[in-house]
């Protein structure tokens, strides 16, 4: 189960937390009339089934392309119905990692901290969802289900991202040629992916100042750089500190854009625009 997440306490050092693509989240309760910070389900690479337990509507964003009620193909990223009784399912995802199903009224989980969020390293939040669990509905809300003119389809769930960054409070830790290599070259997203962090393989970024950093406030979309000169990309689950040299930092639209990268992922780093 996430939400918008926990916003403003990492100085108690708690992470952010909260969809790993807040974009497709937004769109999801949008297209259900719910709040946009409302809880729905994260399902991580498909293979997702539940049952109605009531007459509801739901909406599935981000990945899920395959997307079947009571055995009928339904578009993505529109609003259906869903009957008492019936099944819906997410096929396995082929394209993208995290689908969205928003239900009208929300998820009902207890908060923590003000969020209903899952935060997979501090342990925070609701369990990760098993078979035979039962999950409540939040009060319905009283604005209708907006009409969609127009088919919003997602479309960031391809094979290439192109992932806008400003740059980070340490780029001058490292090399001219570093500096450039990392706006220039390709980076491919690893399997050692999750939503601590994304890692990637691509050209070493070699540093100007080799000395110990002392452990310095983190960000989501942070572009931490180790010693051996390949960069992790803090997710949203990342931690609040670190002692890496932090290179640039994705823009919250790079970073639900990383949110869908799968393993073979190419990725290029362009200047924000603006920044």
């Amino acid at each position: 189960v996430q939400d918008a997440g926990r916003p403003g306490r990492a100085s108690i050092g708690v992470s952010v937390s909260g969809a790993a693509d807040r974009g497709a989240l937004r769109l999801a309760n949008r297209l259900v009339g719910n709040p946009p910070d409302a809880a729905g389900v994260e399902v991580t690479l498909g293979g997702f089934r539940a049952v109605a337990a009531r007459d509801v509507w739901v909406a599935v964003t981000g990945a899920g392309r395959a997307l079947s009620i009571d055995g009928h193909a339904c578009d993505p990223a529109a609003a259906h119905a869903w009957p008492a009784g019936t099944t819906l399912e997410i096929a396995p995802l082929t394209a993208g990692v995290r689908a969205y199903l928003a239900v009208r009224g929300g998820i009902a989980v207890p908060p923590v901290l003000g969020s209903s969020a899952t935060d997979t390293l501090s342990g925070l939040g609701p369990a990760a969802l098993a078979d035979g669990d039962v999950l409540a509905l939040d009060t319905e809300p009283e604005s209708p289900i907006p009409v969609a003119e127009v088919m919003p389809f997602d479309t960031r769930a391809g094979d290439d991202l192109v992932v806008e960054v400003h740059p980070g409070p340490r780029a001058d830790w490292f090399t001219a040629a570093a500096q450039e290599a990392l706006y220039a070259e390709v980076f491919t997203v690893t399997a050692d992916t999750d939503r601590v962090g994304i890692r990637l393989v691509g050209p070493d970024l070699t540093r100007a100042v080799t000395g110990e950093l002392p452990s310095e406030p983190m960000v989501p979309g942070a572009l931490q750089v180790p010693p051996g000169g390949r960069v992790v990309v803090l997710g949203r689950d990342g931690p609040v500190t670190g002692g890496y040299p932090v290179i640039a930092v994705a823009t919250d639209a790079g970073l639900d854009a990383l949110g869908q990268a799968r393993p073979g992922t190419r990725v290029r780093f362009r200047h924000a625009r603006g920044g």
